[in-house]
């Protein structure tokens, strides 16, 4: 019998109200049921939402750095468990596991990075107008927080939205995605373990149609974050402008990588096979457009075809896995279904096209590296997000036209130049319209410390990671101190 894993509400961990559960299932060995989560109701948010509400009360008055120092102990603990979550999220997700611990790494530095950020929530002093008045501002709390994440980061996205929403003194309530709970319930573990006062952090785990959707209609939530397809945050982005909350969207991608005839060749062929097959291709910043110069684009697209077609496809806790599963099934029908489309669209299956098959493979969701030769701009695969190991690869003459493709999709995320010339990679910076921009590297591996998001329909404008997403998680409050003994009239009195 497989075990059953409870909510965490109000600092305990708690069975759903309506006694319903789902499994949770490994993708690599679909056999294999890792255990047993709360399908829960929209009880559960409610009774999450007022222990957070409750939660809210007492944590906003503890001082902002020693709100940090309760996340400096989530990222040790982080630190200390890392092997342990690793090896448990690569046997729900399917990444390898080299994978997985970078996942964990990267909580753990935004752990650091929260905790010295506890000490530098600043505002502003600035000088009055007038004779005998202060003029300052500061940033305080709003409030619950919604958070509702991905399953493709189980730790590392989490971290970016739940660690600043604490240190700047708000509560939570999480909704992880169904597709990764245990890695949801041993971060919740860390959370505890490290101090965060009962009621300030709940995980409600369920369905996002149910649980999802209570909690970004409750009255009582003024602020929500939100990784995921587009389709679903802009039914979010409604609401919340309805509901007058506070909402932060990050989700699609169409990742342009350009090369041009001066560029590192080997270097840009790590490049692709790290940015267009590491995780399966299902990350937001994936590279899922190669645009080549017609000058390097056959020799290029052989090595490759025969790089893509050596890469080992396996579960990710062996060691010489180099690709794991798909997340479940429909997302394989997804990927199969965007390769027949590549078909009719006149595409050329260079390598791939289908399900991988051999020694350990039956009883997972596999699919073999795909490249996809002969697009043009416009064409649906060149423009719709597969969220697969699928590639389209593009040509061009001039790089005013490879910024033109690279810019010609909703998207504008991530986006990668691989050259020699100082020049162009400055044009790069400043032309493609992307949130992110790499220069010899691919279009994925953000790090902590710096903001993270894109532009058009990939986000609505604010930033995950770095700075700017400690000023999404605050309201900022302006104070005039007059000490003159008489009425002052701003602007009015001001010349006189």
């Amino acid at each position: 019998m497989a075990e059953k894993f409870k909510n965490l509400i109000g600092g305990e961990w708690v069975a759903p109200s309506a006694g319903a559960y789902f499994e949770n299932r490994d993708p690599a060995r679909c056999s294999d049921v890792i255990g047993l989560w709360p399908r829960s109701s929209a009880d559960d948010v409610n009774r999450a939402v007022e222990a957070a509400s409750r939660g809210f009360l007492s944590w906003r008055e503890v001082p902002a750095p020693k709100r940090g120092m309760v996340l400096k102990r989530a990222g040790d603990l982080l630190a200390e468990r890392k092997e342990e979550i690793a090896r448990s999220m690569t046997r729900e997700m399917g990444k390898p596991l080299e994978e997985t611990r970078g996942d964990v790494q990267e909580a753990i530095d935004t752990g650091y990075y929260a905790a010295s950020e506890g000490r530098r929530l600043f505002g502003h002093t600035v000088p009055s107008e007038l004779h005998g008045k202060w003029a300052m501002s500061y940033r305080r709390p709003i409030g619950v927080c919604g958070i509702i994440t991905p399953f493709n980061f189980p730790i590392a996205v989490p971290s970016w939205k739940i660690f600043p929403a604490l240190v700047c003194g708000n509560a939570v309530v999480w909704k992880p995605a169904e597709d990764v709970p245990h890695s949801a319930t041993l971060f919740a573990e860390v959370l505890l373990e490290a101090g965060v006062p009962p009621g300030v952090f709940n995980v409600v785990f369920g369905e996002g149609s149910i649980v999802g959707r209570a909690l970004v209609e409750h009255p009582q939530v003024p602020v929500l974050s939100f990784t995921g397809s587009t389709e679903t945050g802009a039914i979010i982005g409604e609401t919340a402008g309805r509901m007058h909350k506070r909402v932060s969207l990050e989700m699609g991608g169409k990742n342009p990588m350009i090369v041009v005839p001066d560029a590192d060749l080997d270097l840009a062929l790590d490049g692709i096979l790290w940015g267009a097959f590491g995780t399966t291709g299902q990350r937001c910043t994936a590279t899922s457009r190669l645009l080549l110069h017609e000058s390097v684009h056959d020799g290029f697209v052989k090595r490759l075809v025969d790089a893509a077609r050596a890469l080992r496809i396996g579960h990710g806790l062996d060691g010489e896995t180099q690709m794991g599963p798909l997340i479940h099934r429909e997302a394989l029908e997804k990927v199969e279904y965007y390769v027949d489309l590549a078909r009719q669209e006149g595409c050329e299956i260079a390598c791939g096209g289908k399900r991988a098959t051999g020694p350990g493979l039956g009883d997972g969701l596999f699919f073999e590296p795909t490249v996809l030769l002969g697009v043009t701009p416009g064409m649906r695969v060149e423009q719709e997000e597969i969220f697969g190991p699928v590639l389209a690869v593009l040509q061009f003459r001039e790089f005013d036209d490879a910024v033109r493709i690279a810019n010609g999709v909703k998207y504008g995320l991530s986006s990668a130049v691989y050259t020699r010339d100082v020049n162009l990679a400055f044009r790069a910076m400043t032309e493609l319209d992307t949130g992110i921009t790499y220069i010899n590297a691919p279009t994925i591996g953000a790090e902590a410390h710096l903001p993270f998001g894109g532009t058009k329909q990939t986000g609505n404008g604010h930033r995950e990671g770095g700075w700017q997403v400690y000023e999404f998680y605050t309201e900022t409050k302006v104070i005039y101190a007059d000490y003159s003994g008489r009425l002052q009239r701003a602007q009015i009195d001001t010349y006189k």
